[in-house]
């Protein structure tokens, strides 16, 4: 089967490069496709004919998009839909990724698939519209929401990922906050990628939570990376009042992967273990670089 990723080089497209082998791959950059250009779009999917798309592809600097709300509705919605529309005309199976930031945060249970949800920001609203789109004009699609997200590939690039800006502010010898009142589930993107796979071929469409399992808040969450890392620094709690961001998150957005377990897939490890390998295989890269 013919496979076009898009964001093919960001940190979930890439590991789901290395998920997908076996399959006829199209990987597509940025550099390759804008999403937001309609034309160019289905110009590419009419030259390859695939018959999955996984889409990575989102606007997601996400106090950025309460300043740049057209922005975010032009990549994380209305081209959504448009990519939607183009994977029916051609038969495709579409697998496109959403947020944990779509709920409020209020509940103290981790969210389910069914449960409402509740968006704080543009960013998070931009995202939700996104799934609906996806809903309303595909049969066959996964819609993915995941939360926490970092992978190796977040190692090399311009943008990095929260493992990578804690890792640098730590050798830099920077003084750290980091808020202990939002509560998630860090997720390997490797382990994502992984699971991916093993849920597009049962062909059992619809929307599904996938994280890695537990929950802390980004606090502890740092605590751990510099644990493991074996590095000290000054590393000091503080709330979301306190810090400021311009778009609000939900206090707690940790996700159940219900429908997952539905299946018998929700096999996914404990975040601190996944983050070890995640850290160990960083090292690795490192070494062959």
């Amino acid at each position: 089967m013919t496979t076009v990723v898009i964001g093919a080089n960001g940190q979930l497209g890439s590991e789901l490069r290395q998920a997908f082998k076996g399959h006829d791959l199209v990987p597509l950059a940025h550099t390759d496709l804008e999403l937001t250009d309609r034309a160019q779009v289905r110009e590419a999917l009419d030259k390859y004919r695939p018959g999955l798309i996984l889409n990575t592809a989102a606007y997601h600097r996400v106090d950025e998009c309460e300043d740049e709300a057209e922005r975010a509705f032009a990549v994380n919605a209305l081209a959504v839909r448009d990519l939607a529309i183009a994977a029916r005309e051609i038969g495709a199976v579409l697998v496109h990724f959403s947020t944990d930031y779509v709920f409020d945060g209020r509940q103290s249970r981790p969210y389910r698939e069914g449960d409402p949800p509740g968006p704080l920001s543009v960013y998070a609203t931009s995202k939700l519209a996104g799934e609906f789109f996806v809903r309303a004009v595909l049969d066959r699609y996964f819609l993915i929401r995941t939360c926490g997200l970092y992978g190796t590939a977040g190692s090399r690039g311009k943008g990095g990922n929260f493992v990578e800006t804690m890792l640098r502010l730590a050798r830099e010898g920077r003084e750290i906050r980091v808020v202990g009142d939002q509560v998630l589930t860090p997720t390997s993107a490797k382990e994502l990628a992984k699971k991916v796979r093993q849920l597009v071929e049962t062909g059992r469409y619809g929307l599904y939570h996938i994280t890695n399992s537990g929950e802390c808040s980004w606090y502890q969450f740092a605590s751990a990376i510099l644990e493991l890392a074996g590095l000290r620094a000054r590393l000091s709690e503080t709330t979301s009042a306190a810090y400021g961001a311009r778009a609000t998150r939900p206090a707690y957005s940790v996700l159940d992967n219900a429908n997952l377990r539905s299946l018998g897939l929700d096999d996914l490890r404990d975040w601190r273990d996944a983050l070890a390998d995640y850290l160990s295989d960083r090292k690795q890269i490192t070494k062959e670089a």
